[in-house]
């Protein structure tokens, strides 16, 4: 056990929490529900956020660029020793899966709250992970372990394995250095496209190659992996609703998976684990096609959609990554098994009309739903600014049902409840997602959001029975708000209505659904 520990009990007495916004936020209270103090960190763009707020201790950063504030691990470790942090939880995003800080955190005496740098080290470059988990059995995507020099090599390699091909970055993340080629004539400028991309995000630019496989779904599994040699799994998750590769929808468990694919990959997953000597809590992600499925990588951190397995398995995952951290073996039952099935939207500040450009603004109105088996994950607040320096997400709406369809009525109404205004969000994209006959019936792939909304642009975007409410409610306010500034005073020269009835007219179209 680290000596940091606290001997009287399985935690420490104080973690800083190297994070912001909502993730910052969701391991803080379970900081608290278990007796632990927090410390938060901050840039100057989040010195009203709510995490810092609500932590005993708040250490700014410095200016609100990632690159001079959550990006500095230097200040972080510094921020963690002055406070008498013990541990420093990284979330998710920014250095959560960085190997450097990771180890940089260890030889401060201090106690990194994830998986041993050798693990991520392995499991973060996509060639060294798929080379592992070809050694340990677990299936990959045919394709190549070593990167391909140039276009000369990816054009010779990508004819041996046939196309359509993926083109990938080796350190890649986030739907970056990614490209779909589909003949020989392609090869050249995807490659120099994606290699610089991945350059310029990563640092990077290797890349290689993969067979693109047909319609395939997102599946990965959740694991947690102890200092004692126990690895269990906890089911999996459908994360087959993407954009550019960046999900939008998840749910637990998978829909119309075959029962005897479902333990093959929860076994996969656990194998995959063993085979880097993970600790800690961690994800792996599969692809599913043709009766198939196939390693994609693995996620050595805690992911966002962490919560929708949360609900049906009723544990804790931040939880368990500190008891995990603290030295403490897993004492969850050998086999677990879910209850129930949970839905989860992330909700993000982006605008649909404008290619889902980031949206920034105030939050003038919010609403949050709420009800039977509803949970949100979210550090949103009435007048927070949203800036353009970080993430769009703005929260996640999780909703839980003893059984899919209920699960996915309840989500459809507190997409129908949701309110934010001053800014444009992802809510009706999501709620038409839900709508459709396909995620009703559970038979959708990684191609079924884009084509849904192609189909809505060649068509034009059909209107949900919520939308059209609102449009009408809408109109109804401009009617009932003109025929009463006819009766009020006007303004001194008597040409028109009076400034409070100007800006009463201004607050009814500042609230409207957006």
């Amino acid at each position: 056990m680290p000596a940091a520990v606290n001997q009287s009990r399985p935690y420490f007495d104080k973690i800083l929490i190297a994070n912001r916004g909502e993730i910052a936020l969701r391991i803080g209270r379970t900081c608290r529900d278990l007796g632990i103090d927090v410390v938060a960190v901050y840039s100057e763009a989040d010195r009203k956020a709510l995490h810092a707020r609500f932590s005993l201790d708040s250490v700014p950063l410095g200016p609100s660029p990632p690159s001079e504030s959550y990006l500095r691990g230097d200040k972080i470790i510094q921020a963690a020793l002055d406070t008498g942090a013990q541990a420093i939880h990284p979330g998710f995003g920014f250095l959560s899966e960085n190997t450097a800080f990771a180890q940089a955190v260890t030889d401060a005496g201090l106690v990194f709250i994830g998986p041993p740098p050798k693990s991520m080290e392995i499991m973060g470059d996509k060639l060294s992970a798929r080379q592992a988990m070809v050694a340990a059995g677990v299936p990959v995507v045919p394709g190549t372990t070593e990167p391909v020099a140039d276009v000369e090599a990816a054009t010779l390699v990508a004819g041996e394995v046939g196309y359509p091909v993926m083109l990938k970055a080796a350190a890649g993340g986030g739907g970056k250095g990614i490209r779909i080629v589909s003949s020989a004539k392609e090869i050249d400028s995807a490659f120099r496209t994606a290699s610089g991309e991945a350059k310029n995000a990563f640092g990077d630019g290797r890349m290689y190659i993969e067979k693109f496989l047909p319609a395939p779904r997102h599946i990965e599994v959740q694991v947690l992996a102890d200092h004692h040699g126990r690895v269990l799994h906890l089911g999996e998750r459908e994360c087959s609703v993407q954009r550019r590769h960046q999900k939008l929808v998840e749910e637990a468990p998978a829909a119309s998976l075959p029962e005897e694919t479902r333990a093959e990959l929860c076994q996969a997953a656990v194998q995959a684990a063993k085979a880097v000597g993970y600790r800690s809590a961690g994800t792996v992600e599969f692809l599913y096609s043709e009766g198939k499925f196939y390693f994609l990588e693995m996620n050595t951190r805690l992911q966002v959609e962490h919560g929708v397995t949360e609900e049906i398995y009723g544990v804790d995952l931040v939880e368990q990554m500190i008891r995990i951290a603290a030295g403490q073996p897993l004492e969850l039952p050998e086999q677990l098994f879910p209850r129930g099935h949970a839905i989860e939207v992330r909700l993000n500040a982006e605008d649909p009309d404008r290619n889902f450009a980031p949206s920034t603004g105030v939050l003038r109105n919010l609403r949050l739903p709420g009800g039977p088996g509803v949970r949100i994950d979210s550090a949103a607040y009435r007048g927070m600014e949203v800036t353009p320096y970080y993430d769009s997400m703005l929260g996640k709406l999780i909703a839980w049902g003893p059984n899919r369809k209920l699960a996915l009525r309840r989500m459809i109404r507190v997409l129908q409840e949701l309110h934010v205004g001053g800014i444009k969000t992802s809510a009706g994209v999501a709620l038409r997602i839900l709508e459709s006959a396909e995620f009703q019936k559970g038979q959708y792939d990684t191609g079924f959001l884009e084509a849904m909304l192609a189909a809505e642009e060649d068509l034009g975007r059909p209107i949900s029975p919520l939308e059209e409410v609102a449009a009408i409610a809408a109109a109804l306010h401009r009617q009932h708000t003109a025929a009463r500034a006819q009766l009020r005073p006007t303004t001194g020269n008597g040409t028109g209505p009076s400034p409070w009835v100007l800006q009463g007219r201004r607050n009814l179209v500042d609230h409207q659904p957006r």
